[in-house]
């Protein structure tokens, strides 16, 4: 049975939820029609975004469809009963316990199950079955924060609120695309700027990001160079007597770190540049420092993040309004699963695994048979361990590792060897999904009932417009399922998501009794009413100790009551392998989510970037003889991908980087995290994903090509991406050699033997160009293959599909009545690059704002406004060259 969420407040017909992507945890209001489909907008009253959203979460109402969807689940790839699927689970769960024991087996989660999802997961592996083998993909972003906060401040606590980027005199982001990443935090802090222009802030990244364009001053920092940095700065603060004796007295290690800070080492900037930066942070008493993934996806990550908050307990800058460390975390539910203990290393309610006296006040809680004695493997161990045949079952959760793990393609062949794989997820096919004995359907999104803690400690309602399509259930009942078979129904005989709020919400007054942070007692006797209208609130909030800050008064939940400073060693500059002389960095882009099983739904957000590419410098690929949009080959001892030349400056000689989304769906040569060596940080388990030794040339391809569908279609072909289009899908594709016979690929590409087809060819100049027709002439497909990267107007040949086929189609170009757009800049209106530049050249509108008034580009999101003032800067250069 799926629980309902009101459907208000709001008003009739709205429903109030949150936003399924970063962690920023936007709240939306949702209005349902009839036929499934559903409006988004932001919530004015969510106190995280007040109304506003990015691309992602305008574009949500186009990702709702059925399409791809898991709706029954599977034995051996045969359809069978939720009955005989977790009866059948539950089997082969408990015979592996019985003959192996419990560390046999383990969980892989995500950072996307709601927190009450991550709860049932947590209690099943460490209170019944025994084992703290469940691990999850926040692993991937977050670990080393957490392992930071809790070396520092003896518990895992971000110290402030989203408030403070606006209160702050100076803003310092480190490792962090703030812009395309948390766009509505940057929004907040762009408007925060606009209206106190004095405000300053810093960009600490070695690539020039769209972040850069809001800053005052970028420093292009040497890669992995944070915790030198950060050491200069503690030097500073101490020589210039910026430190705080009344915080310190409340602080231990002060002397050892800085004593440690004292050798650190080159930080790849110019001496004006550091010295620049050293005397803002240390003249501004009002300091935030926002860090991301660039900080803690290190080998160093921990030591990244201490390095920064050492900086903020020696000067008091943490707790009070306006100043402190900030970790933005990555994923809409990374912190819940932190709170709930969903890592190998961390039981529920932030209690500690190592803590008998924490282990048996869970396990008195739980009345559980067992607890888990000790930390389990994390998430590159556990893959390690399935590989090794250590783990013989494994069941992984809304997530798709076969994609996003380091060594992907080891961790997928791992998985497809393991004696007993289940899979949990709301989509059919996904690289992992295909490698799964048992697939379970999982509610997604609009569908699922519960919570999420957003980056600042947030805790927001998930409630659902629709009921879950077909036989799918959401994951704290698949898990409470198998769990009764194996044995344990009475403690997991939950009825509603409220119900197992409520028991979290208890067991949080217990850990508060043992000294947790992570308090929200006051909520154990809510009813399935009270949950239905809860509000957003901040932890912790139980009696006297409800507040939004924490450690301004010095207290910290160490066994002394006292933060600990550490000394933090800069990390050598490992010598640079000449077979492998490139440094890649991995990270997101604006309009994607993750391995784009919802994102890559939307047309409108697939036309920014619409396939995998790698950024190069401009010396390095002349070197290389790489050309613009040319295909690149990377490569390294743990694999290869194939990649879209981006040759820019924004990236430094010697240094590339490429996304993480695509995936075996829908590029296969592009999965990148294939090239991530399972390098981890010793204390964090958090792998480096912005460090991978590759080499890169140019890919000799014989033969490009662009290629567009009414139907879905798969190429067969060396390199593809297909992306969806409004009318239909569109793929990009490359070959080493040419088929023999265009007219047979492309009826077999499409899989429309009997369509009329109109071909245009030039053997000599290697061009063919081909429409595909239905019996009243409306084109059905299209493909064109040139020698070179295939120019021509995309969005023109798309929007073709479905229509009359015009003389012009094979043209590849509109007629002077229909004017081209271009690639699509503002996601969130559709607004073209041709557009833009039309209107920038026409004097039209020659500033972003003025962008906006008349194109409305960049007036949600905002996003895009680095992009827009770059087109304008351009053209002003232009012009000024031109004079």
């Amino acid at each position: 049975m799926m629980e309902r969420g009101p459907i208000q407040p709001g008003g009739i017909g709205e429903t109030r939820s949150t936003c399924p992507y970063c962690g920023v945890g936007c709240g939306v209001i949702l209005r349902a029609d009839a036929a499934g489909g559903v409006t988004v907008q932001g919530d004015p009253d969510h106190p995280a975004n007040f109304g506003r959203l990015c691309s992602k979460g305008t574009a949500l109402g186009e990702t709702v469809g059925l399409e791809g969807r898991l709706l029954a689940p599977r034995l051996n790839g045969q359809e069978v009963g939720w009955d005989e699927a977790l009866a059948h689970t539950a089997r082969r769960f408990a015979e592996t316990i019985a003959t192996h024991g419990p560390d046999s087996v383990a969980f892989y989660v995500s950072g996307q199950l709601l927190t009450e999802d991550y709860y049932a997961a947590n209690k099943l592996m460490k209170g019944f079955i025994g084992s703290a083998n469940i691990d999850t993909n926040s692993r991937l972003c977050m670990a080393s924060s957490v392992a930071g906060h809790r070396r520092a401040f003896g518990t895992d606590t971000v110290p402030g609120q989203y408030e403070d980027f606006e209160q702050a005199d100076l803003v310092v982001l480190v490792g962090s695309n703030l812009a395309w990443c948390h766009p509505v935090l940057f929004q907040r802090l762009t408007t925060a700027k606009e209206a106190r222009p004095a405000m300053k802030i810093v960009v600490i990244d070695p690539r020039r990001t769209a972040t850069c364009a809001l800053a005052d001053l970028h420093l292009p920092i040497a890669p992995g160079a944070d915790t030198a940095l950060f050491n200069h700065l503690l030097c500073t603060l101490a020589d210039q007597g910026r430190t705080d004796p009344a915080f310190l007295a409340h602080v231990n290690g002060y002397d050892a770190a800085l004593a440690a800070a004292r050798n650190a080492g080159e930080t790849g900037l110019s001496p004006e540049a550091l010295a620049e930066f050293l005397a803002l942070w240390a003249q501004t008493e009002r300091v935030v420092t926002i860090y991301s993934q660039g900080v803690n996806q290190s080998a160093q990550g921990t030591d990244k993040v201490n390095a920064i908050l050492n900086c903020h307990l020696a000067t008091g800058r943490i707790g009070r309004p306006g100043m402190g460390p900030f970790s933005v975390t990555g994923q809409p539910n990374a912190m819940g699963g932190r709170e709930v203990g969903g890592l190998a290393n961390m039981l529920a309610c932030h209690l500690e695994i190592e803590n008998p006296d924490h282990r048996a006040a869970v396990q008195g809680f739980w009345a559980a048979p067992t607890i888990a004695p000790r930390p389990g493997l994390k998430a590159v161990d556990m893959f390690r361990a399935v590989e090794e045949g250590r783990i013989k079952a494994l069941w992984i959760m809304c997530t798709n590792p076969a994609v996003s793990m380091p060594e992907a393609d080891r961790v997928a062949a791992a998985i497809r060897a393991c004696d007993f794989v289940v899979v949990s997820d709301c989509m059919a096919e996904t690289d992992t999904t295909r490698l799964a004995h048992v697939l379970l359907p999982a509610a997604t999104w609009g569908e699922r009932d519960g919570t999420v803690t957003n980056s600042e400690r947030r805790i927001s309602r998930q409630r659902p417009f629709r009921p879950a399509p077909g036989q799918a259930r959401q994951d704290w009942r698949i898990i409470a399922g198998v769990a009764a078979r194996m044995g344990w129904a009475e403690a997991f005989n939950w009825h509603s998501s409220a119900e197992v709020f409520a028991e979290y919400a208890a067991l949080s007054g217990v850990a508060g009794g043992l000294g947790s942070d992570f308090d929200i007692s006051d909520h154990a006797q809510i009813t399935p009413q009270g949950y239905d209208a809860l509000k957003p609130f901040v932890w912790p909030a139980a009696g006297a100790r409800q507040g939004g800050r924490f450690f301004a008064a010095g207290t910290f939940h160490t066994p002394d009551g006292k933060a600990r400073m550490l000394p933090i060693a800069t990390a050598p500059v490992a010598p640079r392998d000449p077979a492998h002389p490139f440094r890649l960095n991995t990270g997101r882009i604006r309009d994607q989510w993750h391995t784009m099983t919802r994102t890559g739904l939307s047309a409108r957000l697939g036309a920014h970037i619409a396939e995998p590419f790698l950024e190069i410098n401009p010396q390095d690929a002349a070197r290389l003889s790489i050309a613009p949009a040319a295909l690149v080959q990377v490569e390294n001892a743990h694999g290869r991908a194939l990649l879209r030349a981006l040759v820019t400056d924004r990236v430094q000689q010697g240094q590339v980087f490429a996304p993480i989304h695509w995936t075996g769906e829908t590029a296969p040569s592009g999965r990148i995290d294939v090239l991530v060596p399972s390098v981890t940080d010793p204390v964090s388990g958090q792998p480096d994903s912005k460090a991978a030794a590759v080499s890169v040339r140019a890919f000799d391809a014989g033969w490009y090509g662009f290629a567009v569908s009414a139907q879905a279609f798969r190429p067969d072909c060396d390199y593809w991406a297909i992306a969806r289009a409004e009318t239909g899908y569109r793929a990009e594709l490359a070959g080493h050699s040419a088929p023999e016979d265009w007219e047979a690929f492309a009826r077999t590409l499409f899989g429309l033997p009997q369509a009329a087809l109109t071909a245009v060819t030039d053997p000599r100049r290697g061009v063919v160009r081909m429409a595909l027709t239905d019996a009243e002439g409306r084109l059905q497909a299209a493909l064109f293959i040139a020698p070179d990267p295939v120019a021509l107007s995309r969005g023109f040949v798309t929007a073709a599909l479905g229509e009359a086929a015009e003389a012009a189609l094979l043209s590849g170009q509109p007629g002077a009545n229909r004017p081209d757009a271009g690639a699509t800049i503002c996601a969130c209106f559709g607004v073209g690059l041709n557009t833009i530049v039309s209107a920038i050249t026409e004097g039209r509108a020659l500033t972003v704002a003025a962008l906006g008034q008349s194109l409305r580009a960049g007036t949600n999101c905002g996003a895009c406004r680095p992009d827009l003032a770059a087109l304008i800067a351009r053209h002003r250069q232009q012009d000024t060259e031109a004079a």
